[in-house]
This record gives C-alpha cells, structure tokens and sequence, in this order.
C-alpha cells in the first residue's frame, strides 16, 4: 500500500483515475496480441483464443482490484494468459506422459520475453495488413497468413496469376513504408521462407 501513497496523493485519487477504460477497446487492442502470445506456449490457435477469452473474464470479474490504468491491466492480462497458457502446456505433458519419459522434469518454459516481443511484432504486422487497400490485403491474407500459392489467390479471386504477382509486390511496398524497417525486414524472411 505504501507504493500506491507515494504514486496517488489520497485515497480520492485511487477513485478519480485519469483513464476510463471499457471492456471492448481493452478486448480490440490486445485480444489478437494476447492470442499470439498463448500461441507461442500451447501451440494451438483454437486453445489460445479459449485462454485470452477467459483471461478477459477473469479481468473483468476482478476489475475492481486492478488499478484501472492501461499498463497495469495490460500487465494483468499478459500475466494470466502467461500461467494459463504453461498450465495447459504441463497438463498437455502430463496427459501424454511426458513426465514418465522424462523423469518428472518439469515441461521448459519458452522465454516469455521472446513471446511478448513475437505477439507485439505480429499485432502490428496484421495492423498494418488490415490498413491496406481491399485487393492488397485479401492477397496479403491469402498468400502470407494462409500460405496461398498465387495460382491458387488466382484463382479464388477470378484474375491472372501476374496480377496477384504485382498486387503482392505492391502490397510489400506499401508495408515497407508503414512498418518499422526492423519488422519489415522480419516479413521479409518470412516471404522468402526463412522463417516459418
């Protein structure tokens, strides 16, 4: 409690916070990041989603004893989804018996710093995917998200295999200009294959 005294100056201050945030703009900023990271641990898209969304929940039924500040929830929300995405992970390994094969050592956790950095990267890559032009970003989808060959884009998307060649050139070119040259380069290797 001596922390909070020296960051507020009353109790009132603790009540008159200078953000309000809802449920919905917490759920849209860090919903798709929350789930790359969960990804990072379990492995698999359908249970990250079912972890993210019960760390919602879990945030929200205990809203009032989390200070409403953005950093404070943000770190609530990473934490919760850390313990439950490791608590899936060690019960996976136990239900395949893991634990015999190994002597009972514990499942290794990957670096949670790695996995934080990986979902911000990711969160910013679909950001800047989903800014782009309509034509540009269903091939964007398609192609690097999907792993579409481009005869296959052609197809879906009734035109010629040289203009889904272009419109993906071209999409690259508009990501390069909105992205951190370090994330760029990241998409890069991943295009060329680099990276999977």
């Amino acid at each position: 409690m001596s922390i909070i005294k020296g960051i507020f100056k009353s109790k009132n201050d603790l009540c008159e916070m200078p953000e309000q945030i809802d449920l919905d703009s917490l759920f849209k900023e860090f919903y798709d990041r929350l789930v790359y990271f969960s990804c990072q641990f379990v492995k698999d898209r359908h249970q990250a989603q079912d972890i993210v969304q019960d760390a919602f929940i879990k945030y929200w039924n205990q809203k009032d004893s989390i200070v409403p500040v953005k950093a404070a929830i943000k770190n609530y929300l990473y934490s919760t989804v850390r313990n439950a995405s490791l608590n899936v992970v060690r019960h996976q390994k136990v239900v395949e018996g893991y634990l015999q094969q190994v002597g009972g050592v514990e499942p290794e956790e990957p670096p949670v710093i790695d996995a934080i950095i990986f979902a911000e990267v990711i969160a910013e890559v679909h950001a800047a995917v989903r800014s782009l032009p309509e034509n540009y970003r269903m091939i964007s989808f398609m192609g690097y998200f999907d792993d579409k060959r481009n005869q296959e884009i052609a197809d879906e998307l009734n035109m010629s295999i040289n203009t889904v060649k272009k419109q993906k050139q071209r999409a690259l070119q508009l990501l390069r200009v909105k992205l951190e040259p370090e994330i760029f380069v990241l998409i890069m290797a991943v295009v060329a294959g680099l990276i999977r």
